[in-house]
Protein backbone atom coordinates (compact mmCIF):
# COMPACT_ATOMS: atom_id res chain seq x y z
CA UNK A 1 0.00 0.00 0.00
CA UNK A 2 1.20 3.49 -0.83
CA UNK A 3 0.29 6.58 1.16
CA UNK A 4 -0.43 10.24 0.53
CA UNK A 5 1.44 12.43 2.98
CA UNK A 6 -0.64 15.47 3.91
CA UNK A 7 0.54 17.83 6.64
CA UNK A 8 2.05 14.96 8.63
CA UNK A 9 -0.88 12.57 8.10
CA UNK A 10 -0.23 9.40 6.12
CA UNK A 11 -3.46 8.52 4.28
CA UNK A 12 -3.70 5.21 2.40
CA UNK A 13 -3.71 6.16 -1.29
CA UNK A 14 -6.40 3.63 -2.12
CA UNK A 15 -9.54 3.21 -0.06
CA UNK A 16 -12.98 1.65 -0.30
CA UNK A 17 -15.95 3.77 -1.33
CA UNK A 18 -19.27 2.55 0.11
CA UNK A 19 -21.86 4.66 -1.71
CA UNK A 20 -24.98 2.58 -2.40
CA UNK A 21 -23.75 -0.34 -0.25
CA UNK A 22 -26.24 -1.37 2.40
CA UNK A 23 -27.09 -4.12 4.87
CA UNK A 24 -25.13 -7.39 4.76
CA UNK A 25 -23.58 -6.56 1.39
CA UNK A 26 -21.92 -3.51 2.93
CA UNK A 27 -20.66 -5.44 5.95
CA UNK A 28 -19.21 -8.19 3.75
CA UNK A 29 -17.54 -5.73 1.37
CA UNK A 30 -15.87 -3.70 4.11
CA UNK A 31 -14.78 -6.75 6.06
CA UNK A 32 -13.38 -8.39 2.92
CA UNK A 33 -11.57 -5.19 1.97
CA UNK A 34 -9.92 -4.99 5.38
CA UNK A 35 -8.95 -8.64 5.17
CA UNK A 36 -7.29 -7.97 1.79
CA UNK A 37 -5.27 -5.04 3.13
CA UNK A 38 -7.42 -1.94 2.70
CA UNK A 39 -6.95 0.56 5.52
CA UNK A 40 -9.08 3.45 4.26
CA UNK A 41 -12.89 3.34 4.29
CA UNK A 42 -15.23 6.11 3.17
CA UNK A 43 -18.88 6.52 4.16
CA UNK A 44 -21.37 9.36 4.72
CA UNK A 45 -24.45 10.23 6.71
CA UNK A 46 -26.44 10.22 3.49
CA UNK A 47 -25.34 6.70 2.53
CA UNK A 48 -27.35 5.16 5.35
CA UNK A 49 -24.64 2.58 6.04
CA UNK A 50 -22.50 4.02 8.84
CA UNK A 51 -23.74 1.32 11.22
CA UNK A 52 -22.79 -1.44 8.78
CA UNK A 53 -19.38 0.09 8.09
CA UNK A 54 -18.71 0.37 11.81
CA UNK A 55 -19.83 -3.18 12.47
CA UNK A 56 -17.53 -4.50 9.75
CA UNK A 57 -14.55 -2.63 11.19
CA UNK A 58 -15.34 -3.69 14.75
CA UNK A 59 -15.65 -7.37 13.80
CA UNK A 60 -12.56 -7.45 11.59
CA UNK A 61 -9.09 -8.36 12.81
CA UNK A 62 -7.82 -4.86 12.00
CA UNK A 63 -7.36 -2.60 15.04
CA UNK A 64 -9.46 0.56 14.79
CA UNK A 65 -6.39 2.80 14.97
CA UNK A 66 -5.00 1.21 11.80
CA UNK A 67 -8.05 2.12 9.74
CA UNK A 68 -8.55 5.60 8.28
CA UNK A 69 -12.31 6.25 8.48
CA UNK A 70 -14.07 9.10 6.69
CA UNK A 71 -17.68 10.20 6.98
CA UNK A 72 -19.51 13.23 5.61
CA UNK A 73 -22.04 15.69 6.97
CA UNK A 74 -25.24 16.00 4.96
CA UNK A 75 -26.15 19.64 4.13
CA UNK A 76 -29.29 19.55 6.25
CA UNK A 77 -26.94 19.16 9.24
CA UNK A 78 -24.73 22.19 8.51
CA UNK A 79 -26.00 24.50 11.25
CA UNK A 80 -23.65 24.60 14.24
CA UNK A 81 -25.73 22.54 16.68
CA UNK A 82 -26.76 20.12 13.93
CA UNK A 83 -23.10 19.51 13.04
CA UNK A 84 -22.32 18.60 16.65
CA UNK A 85 -25.40 16.46 17.19
CA UNK A 86 -25.30 14.62 13.85
CA UNK A 87 -21.59 13.87 14.16
CA UNK A 88 -22.13 12.36 17.60
CA UNK A 89 -24.92 10.27 16.06
CA UNK A 90 -22.57 9.18 13.27
CA UNK A 91 -19.99 8.13 15.86
CA UNK A 92 -22.62 6.11 17.67
CA UNK A 93 -23.62 4.38 14.45
CA UNK A 94 -20.00 3.73 13.51
CA UNK A 95 -19.27 2.43 17.01
CA UNK A 96 -16.11 4.51 17.30
CA UNK A 97 -14.91 7.29 19.58
CA UNK A 98 -13.63 9.37 16.66
CA UNK A 99 -13.46 9.59 12.88
CA UNK A 100 -10.22 10.30 11.11
CA UNK A 101 -11.85 12.68 8.64
CA UNK A 102 -15.13 14.60 8.61
CA UNK A 103 -16.21 16.27 5.37
CA UNK A 104 -18.83 18.73 4.26
CA UNK A 105 -20.57 16.60 1.62
CA UNK A 106 -21.66 19.47 -0.67
CA UNK A 107 -21.56 23.27 -0.61
CA UNK A 108 -24.70 24.87 0.85
CA UNK A 109 -26.32 27.94 -0.74
CA UNK A 110 -27.82 29.25 2.51
CA UNK A 111 -25.87 28.05 5.56
CA UNK A 112 -22.60 30.00 5.94
CA UNK A 113 -19.62 27.73 5.35
CA UNK A 114 -17.86 29.41 8.26
CA UNK A 115 -20.56 28.25 10.70
CA UNK A 116 -20.21 24.61 9.62
CA UNK A 117 -16.42 24.68 9.67
CA UNK A 118 -16.40 26.31 13.12
CA UNK A 119 -18.46 23.43 14.51
CA UNK A 120 -16.21 20.91 12.79
CA UNK A 121 -13.16 22.58 14.32
CA UNK A 122 -14.75 22.37 17.76
CA UNK A 123 -15.25 18.64 17.21
CA UNK A 124 -11.52 18.39 16.50
CA UNK A 125 -10.85 20.21 19.76
CA UNK A 126 -13.03 17.64 21.55
CA UNK A 127 -11.09 14.75 20.03
CA UNK A 128 -14.14 13.40 18.18
CA UNK A 129 -12.70 14.25 14.76
CA UNK A 130 -9.03 14.15 13.73
CA UNK A 131 -9.17 16.07 10.43
CA UNK A 132 -11.70 18.10 8.45
CA UNK A 133 -12.27 18.55 4.75
CA UNK A 134 -14.81 19.18 2.01
CA UNK A 135 -16.37 17.32 -0.88
CA UNK A 136 -17.64 18.50 -4.26
CA UNK A 137 -16.08 21.94 -3.78
CA UNK A 138 -14.78 23.87 -6.78
CA UNK A 139 -11.40 25.54 -6.58
CA UNK A 140 -12.94 28.88 -5.60
CA UNK A 141 -15.10 27.28 -2.91
CA UNK A 142 -12.10 25.33 -1.61
CA UNK A 143 -10.09 28.54 -1.40
CA UNK A 144 -12.89 30.14 0.57
CA UNK A 145 -13.18 27.15 2.92
CA UNK A 146 -9.46 27.21 3.61
CA UNK A 147 -9.63 30.88 4.49
CA UNK A 148 -12.58 30.36 6.84
CA UNK A 149 -11.48 27.18 8.62
CA UNK A 150 -9.52 27.19 11.90
CA UNK A 151 -8.42 23.65 11.03
CA UNK A 152 -6.40 22.84 7.94
CA UNK A 153 -8.52 21.37 5.16
CA UNK A 154 -7.07 17.90 4.60
CA UNK A 155 -8.87 17.03 1.36
CA UNK A 156 -11.38 17.95 -1.29
CA UNK A 157 -13.23 14.79 -2.35
CA UNK A 158 -14.46 15.12 -5.93
CA UNK A 159 -15.34 12.98 -8.91
CA UNK A 160 -12.09 12.37 -10.75
CA UNK A 161 -11.16 9.84 -13.41
CA UNK A 162 -9.51 9.77 -16.87
CA UNK A 163 -12.63 11.30 -18.44
CA UNK A 164 -12.85 14.23 -15.98
CA UNK A 165 -10.21 16.93 -16.13
CA UNK A 166 -9.30 18.26 -12.70
CA UNK A 167 -5.94 19.81 -13.58
CA UNK A 168 -6.81 23.30 -12.28
CA UNK A 169 -8.11 22.02 -8.93
CA UNK A 170 -5.25 19.54 -8.60
CA UNK A 171 -2.64 22.20 -9.27
CA UNK A 172 -4.12 24.31 -6.49
CA UNK A 173 -4.32 21.33 -4.09
CA UNK A 174 -0.68 20.46 -4.64
CA UNK A 175 0.44 24.01 -4.10
CA UNK A 176 -1.55 24.36 -0.88
CA UNK A 177 -0.94 20.84 0.50
CA UNK A 178 -4.52 19.63 0.17
CA UNK A 179 -5.18 16.04 -0.87
CA UNK A 180 -7.56 15.43 -3.76
CA UNK A 181 -9.65 12.30 -3.11
CA UNK A 182 -11.11 10.79 -6.28
CA UNK A 183 -14.55 9.21 -6.00
CA UNK A 184 -16.17 7.28 -8.87
CA UNK A 185 -12.64 6.73 -10.23
CA UNK A 186 -13.79 3.90 -12.49
CA UNK A 187 -16.81 5.77 -13.94
CA UNK A 188 -19.23 3.16 -12.56
CA UNK A 189 -17.71 0.51 -14.83
CA UNK A 190 -17.42 2.80 -17.83
CA UNK A 191 -13.66 2.24 -18.16
CA UNK A 192 -13.86 -1.52 -18.71
CA UNK A 193 -14.04 -1.25 -22.49
CA UNK A 194 -11.54 1.58 -22.89
CA UNK A 195 -9.15 0.47 -25.63
CA UNK A 196 -6.35 2.88 -24.77
CA UNK A 197 -6.31 1.84 -21.12
CA UNK A 198 -6.48 -1.83 -22.12
CA UNK A 199 -3.55 -1.39 -24.50
CA UNK A 200 -1.44 0.17 -21.77
CA UNK A 201 -2.54 -2.48 -19.29
CA UNK A 202 -1.47 -5.31 -21.60
CA UNK A 203 2.13 -4.15 -21.20
CA UNK A 204 1.91 -4.80 -17.46
CA UNK A 205 -0.64 -7.65 -17.44
CA UNK A 206 -3.20 -5.30 -15.90
CA UNK A 207 -6.80 -4.45 -16.77
CA UNK A 208 -8.07 -1.09 -17.97
CA UNK A 209 -9.58 -0.24 -14.53
CA UNK A 210 -6.30 -1.12 -12.84
CA UNK A 211 -4.44 1.22 -15.18
CA UNK A 212 -6.91 4.01 -14.37
CA UNK A 213 -6.42 3.50 -10.63
CA UNK A 214 -2.65 3.42 -11.06
CA UNK A 215 -2.88 6.66 -13.04
CA UNK A 216 -4.71 8.27 -10.14
CA UNK A 217 -2.58 7.10 -7.22
CA UNK A 218 0.63 7.80 -9.14
CA UNK A 219 -0.27 11.47 -9.20
CA UNK A 220 1.08 13.62 -6.38
CA UNK A 221 -1.47 14.38 -3.63
CA UNK A 222 -4.18 12.09 -5.07
CA UNK A 223 -6.03 9.25 -3.33
CA UNK A 224 -8.81 7.13 -4.85
CA UNK A 225 -11.80 5.39 -3.27
CA UNK A 226 -13.31 2.93 -5.80
CA UNK A 227 -16.38 0.97 -4.79
CA UNK A 228 -16.43 -2.81 -5.14
CA UNK A 229 -18.26 -5.67 -3.49
CA UNK A 230 -16.83 -8.98 -4.69
CA UNK A 231 -13.55 -10.27 -3.33
CA UNK A 232 -12.25 -10.52 -6.90
CA UNK A 233 -12.88 -6.86 -7.72
CA UNK A 234 -11.70 -5.65 -4.33
CA UNK A 235 -8.43 -7.53 -4.76
CA UNK A 236 -8.00 -6.31 -8.35
CA UNK A 237 -8.49 -2.67 -7.34
CA UNK A 238 -5.86 -3.02 -4.64
CA UNK A 239 -3.38 -4.70 -7.00
CA UNK A 240 -2.02 -1.49 -8.52
CA UNK A 241 1.12 -0.90 -6.51
CA UNK A 242 3.47 -3.32 -8.25
CA UNK A 243 3.93 -1.32 -11.46
CA UNK A 244 4.42 2.28 -12.57
CA UNK A 245 3.25 4.09 -15.67
CA UNK A 246 5.72 5.99 -17.82
CA UNK A 247 5.46 9.74 -18.26
CA UNK A 248 4.18 9.15 -21.81
CA UNK A 249 1.48 6.75 -20.58
CA UNK A 250 0.41 9.15 -17.84
CA UNK A 251 0.10 11.95 -20.39
CA UNK A 252 -1.85 9.77 -22.83
CA UNK A 253 -4.38 8.87 -20.13
CA UNK A 254 -4.69 12.50 -19.06
CA UNK A 255 -5.68 13.57 -22.57
CA UNK A 256 -8.67 11.47 -23.67
CA UNK A 257 -10.59 12.32 -26.80
CA UNK A 258 -14.06 13.83 -26.48
CA UNK A 259 -15.55 10.74 -28.16
CA UNK A 260 -13.91 8.38 -25.65
CA UNK A 261 -15.16 10.54 -22.82
CA UNK A 262 -18.77 10.54 -24.03
CA UNK A 263 -18.76 6.82 -24.78
CA UNK A 264 -17.19 5.93 -21.45
CA UNK A 265 -19.60 8.04 -19.43
CA UNK A 266 -22.55 6.61 -21.34
CA UNK A 267 -21.32 3.07 -20.80
CA UNK A 268 -20.92 3.71 -17.10
CA UNK A 269 -24.46 5.07 -16.75
CA UNK A 270 -25.92 2.10 -18.60
CA UNK A 271 -24.10 -0.35 -16.32
CA UNK A 272 -24.79 1.61 -13.12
Amino acid sequence: MEYVSVRGEEVPALGLGTWNLTDDECVRAVRTALDLGYRHVDTAQDYGNEREVGHAIATSEVPREECFVTTKLWPSNYRYEDVIESTRTSLDRLGTEYVDLLLMHWPHPFVPTEETLEAMADLVDEGLVRHVGVSNFSRSRLEEARELSREAILTDQVQYHPYRDRSDLLEYCRREEVMLTAYSPLVHGGLVGDGRLAEIGARYEKTAPQVALRWLVQQEMVAAIPKATSREHLAANLDVFDFSLSDEEMAAISDPSRLRTVLGLARGRLER
